[in-house]
Order: structure tokens, then C-alpha cells, then sequence
């Protein structure tokens, strides 16, 4: 990790809603690809095949929704 990128946001899984938990999902997704490939120009270059790889969309949604299940875990499933 030379650029030191922060992995949790904020170094924090709280968040205040459903929403917010799953938006921050996406967001570490998308830094587990940037930490994964850190050559913004290769990310470029690739977007085009994995937009259209059923495979590789479904792998990117588990992604999410495996980090989505860790936040809401750490968030006690949003009690009231």
C-alpha cells in the first residue's frame, strides 16, 4: 500500500442509517480494487471488459454485500 490508502473511512464502520452502511460498502469495494490495481491508467483500460462480464459484476456485487454484511454486523443491524 505505498499511496496509503485509507481501507475503512473515516477508520470507522458506524454509520447512521441502512443507506449510509451501504454506501460505504461500495466505497471500500472500490478501494480494494485501487489498493488491488493502483495504476489509475490499467483501471481505465479494464473497465470496458469487466462492464460487460456478467461474471465479473456478479463477483463485484458479492463484494459489496460481503462488505455491507460486516458494516451492518459492526452497526448491531441498525438497532432503535
Amino acid at each position: 500500500m505505498s499511496d496509503q490508502v485509507q481501507l475503512i473511512p473515516n477508520d470507522s464502520l458506524l454509520t447512521n442509517t441502512p443507506e449510509e452502511g451501504r454506501q460505504l460498502a461500495v466505497k471500500m469495494a472500490r478501494l480494494i480494487i485501487k489498493i488491488t490495481q493502483p495504476d489509475a491508467s490499467v483501471r481505465e483500460k479494464l473497465r470496458p471488459i469487466y462492464a460487460e462480464d456478467a461474471t465479473i459484476l456478479i463477483a463485484i456485487g458479492q463484494t459489496v454485500a460481503t462488505e455491507f454484511a460486516t458494516i451492518a454486523a459492526a452497526n448491531n443491524y441498525w438497532r432503535k
